[in-house]
């Protein structure tokens, strides 16, 4: 039979024992979460761009800002609708989702955060977008057009990031399914990335990587 003193030291292993335990299993939840919550950086928008929503949503105004009345900071857009979100990605896999608002002409992905303001994503060799244009989908990468197909116009979709995997994928938000996936080249920090020549897109970020993904 163990002694007393035997008892409480078994006893006291056991207890820490199932501490850390308990302290690995929170660990390992918060890691494989991986979710990002991001808003719309302002600094980025081009003057033709709207932030409305706590700076979740962008509205395209045809004859938009006064470049003039808009301060200009190294971060901008210049030539083109840009805005990039306010938190770089550098690892994990990732998950937001767009709602389409009356638009007919928009681009969605990821690009560097040191992208050239003068260019556009979907051109510039530093980003990763799905675009949708004259009611067709293409991805962008590189310089390179891939046509989607067996996709209509949306009202929502999703985007996920595999940062070490250097995928970017679009999802069909209601079925919870992938439609295309580019391939990337990441080389740094990228950030959330839209343009907008007409309507209005509302991203919802803060999500989980939905399971079956």
């Amino acid at each position: 039979m163990a002694s007393p003193m035997r008892a409480v030291i078994l006893g006291s292993r056991a207890l820490r024992c199932l501490r850390a335990a308990a302290l690995q299993t929170n660990y390992t939840a918060v890691c494989c979460r991986r979710e990002i919550s991001f808003k719309l950086d302002e600094k980025t928008a081009h003057s033709s761009l709207d932030l409305s929503k706590k700076d979740t949503a962008v509205i395209y105004r045809i004859l938009g800002i006064d470049p003039s009345k808009v301060l200009q900071t190294p971060e901008r857009f210049r030539e083109w609708a840009v805005v990039l979100g306010d938190t770089p990605i550098m690892s994990g896999r990732h998950y937001w989702e767009v709602t389409v608002k009356k638009s007919n002409e928009f681009r969605i992905g990821v690009a560097d955060a040191d992208m050239s303001r003068d260019e556009c994503i979907g051109v510039s060799n530093q980003s990763w977008v799905f675009a949708y244009s004259h009611k067709k989908w293409n991805g962008m990468v590189v310089k390179k057009i891939i046509p989607i197909t067996n996709i209509g116009h949306p009202s929502k979709v999703g985007i996920l990031l595999d940062y070490e995997g250097r995928k970017l994928s679009l999802v069909d938000s209601e079925k919870g399914s992938l439609i295309h996936t580019l391939k990337a080249d990441f080389r740094g920090p990228v950030l959330p990335a839209f343009a907008l020549w007409d309507g209005e897109l509302l991203t919802h970020s803060g999500l989980d990587v939905p399971a079956h993904l």
